[in-house]
């Protein structure tokens, strides 16, 4: 195909994918009784190892198929516009192309994280063809060392197949704090996104507990750098992230539980990656009225949030419902008994 028809096959695509992702906005603010996001794991396993990350481990085997389909035809049933699959690694399973497949049959937007590893121009391709929408890859550094190997050095080929390649919309996504050494490489990194036609975010490494974890003078001068980097659009509601960046807590309600869910590879609800226990319910269980109540409900981590996703996504509904409820921990040995039936 030559590079004009190319360009055009893009464009043509991405306008489509552009006026989907329209209607999923104008949809939340008409209706709050569904999910506009959900992140779901098929895949607990990594093919690597960085030493902040609390998301992975080294042996579990995938999610099967049929599980998966269930879980995302209840995804449809709660009103879910978009799915993205997160790990782990999610390109690891073996049966990924089927799953996105299954999300776009739902009329579900259809998103992926990955590290970036594991591409090639033929599995981008596969991608293209099930249809996945969006893809975004986190780079911490520039050259891998030992709290990070998802460095430019080694992706950046990857990155190169992808803008040659690719018909969904990729999202190069940098970070400072959390143990990264050298805070510039964020800018290498976001620069370098942007000249390969990607877009490009910045995120602030949270602690364990996915709260905040203030900036040093570097790491500060190096986010605000690149926040002029950033496109402005619907996904780049990081406002947020400024006060995180002056070590400030922030006031908002957050949504998740209603409007943001975290399905865990048990097909646990949980209200994020980093909030693994509330509400705990399966997935297959959950209904409007859990929705309905989880909306309502005051998050106590929400101040020192850092969870970019679920921040984002409760912007819809900022203006609207205050809270009246408070979350109630689940003990764990509640949770090793739900997983258990």
């Amino acid at each position: 195909m030559s590079h004009r028809k190319q360009g055009f096959r893009h464009k043509w695509i991405a306008a489509g994918r552009r006026l989907r992702e329209w209607g999923m906005i104008a949809r939340g603010l008409m209706d709050t009784d569904h999910v506009v996001m959900a992140h779901i794991i098929p895949m607990r396993r990594c093919n690597l190892a960085c030493a902040y990350c609390n998301e992975f481990d080294d042996s579990s085997k995938p999610v099967p198929l049929e599980t998966m389909f269930q879980r995302l035809d209840q995804l449809a049933r709660l009103g879910t516009s978009i799915v993205t699959i997160s790990g782990g690694e999610p390109i690891l399973h073996p049966e990924l192309d089927d799953i996105i497949r299954r999300i776009r049959k739902h009329g579900m937007i259809a998103g992926m994280i990955t590290n970036g590893y594991l591409l090639t121009a033929e599995r981008i391709q596969r991608l293209n063809d099930a249809g996945l929408d969006h893809m975004q890859i986190s780079i911490d550094n520039v050259t891998p060392d030992d709290v990070s190997k998802k460095s430019l050095k080694v992706l950046d080929s990857k990155l190169q197949l992808l803008s040659q390649y690719a018909d969904f919309h990729v999202n190069i996504n940098s970070v400072v704090g959390g143990g990264v050494r050298t805070p510039h490489d964020a800018l290498v990194v976001g620069r370098r996104a942007r000249q390969l036609g990607f877009t490009s975010t910045v995120g602030i490494i949270h602690d364990g507990d996915g709260q905040l974890r203030p900036l040093g003078g570097e790491e500060r001068e190096v986010f605000f750098k690149m926040h002029n980097l950033e496109r402005k659009n619907y996904s780049r509601f990081n406002w947020f992230q400024t006060n995180i960046a002056n070590a400030k807590p922030n006031n908002w309600r957050c949504r998740a539980g209603a409007r943001y869910i975290y399905v865990c590879e048990d097909g646990l609800v949980h209200y994020c990656s980093q909030q693994r226990g509330n509400p705990g319910v399966p997935l297959l269980q959950y209904t409007k009225a859990d929705v309905r109540r989880e909306f309502l409900t005051s998050k106590s981590c929400a101040p020192n949030c850092t969870v970019s996703c679920v921040h984002q996504v409760s912007y819809i509904d900022f203006w609207r419902s205050p809270q009246s409820l408070q979350s109630q921990p689940r003990d764990v040995g509640e949770l090793v008994q739900i997983q258990s039936d």
